[in-house]
């Protein structure tokens, strides 16, 4: 098959910017840290919230917890325009990982100044992991509209 000299210049030259695109995606993810959130478990959302079924059934105030000195998790329940518990608190320096979770419909979960972005699914429980040196507060939002309410759907992470 006949291909004229100038085709072939720009089929070789998008393949090679591809190429380079991809490179960059593949060395700046590295370079960030990003992770592609996956399902860490499945769960009934029926009864994920109820006493002594998960950690997300527990009172607000015991859904964060330290599990090693200077590594914390946070079982993160999102329902029809709150997320409980809407206000973490941890040392800096420390590392966190979210269990995020809906009980209802689908929301969003995004981190200010972080790399969290996940999309929370009900019967879905997404992990995310990430370390916060810098003392102050980080909003944590969803980012999904999930209803009139919406806009109120919002929590703080504040290091200390």
């Amino acid at each position: 098959m006949q291909v004229d000299r100038t085709e072939k210049i720009f089929i070789i030259g998008s393949i090679i910017m591809v190429a380079i695109f991809a490179l960059a995606i593949a060395i700046s993810g590295i370079a960030f840290g990003i992770q592609v959130p996956a399902p860490y478990q499945q769960v009934d959302p029926n009864t994920i919230a109820t006493p002594g079924n998960s950690p997300f059934g527990a009172p607000v105030d015991e859904r964060v917890r330290e599990i090693a000195p200077g590594k914390y998790e946070a079982y993160i329940l999102a329902q029809t325009w709150v997320f409980l518990p809407n206000e973490v608190r941890i040392p800096a320096g420390s590392e966190l990982t979210f269990y995020v979770t809906s009980k209802d419909v689908q929301h969003g979960f995004v981190v200010e100044r972080t790399n969290i972005n996940v999309m929370i699914l009900p019967g879905q429980v997404s992990k995310v992991t990430a370390t916060f040196d810098e003392p102050g507060e980080y909003y944590f939002i969803c980012h999904e509209y999930c209803g009139v309410g919406h806009q109120t759907m919002y929590g703080r992470l504040i290091v200390e």
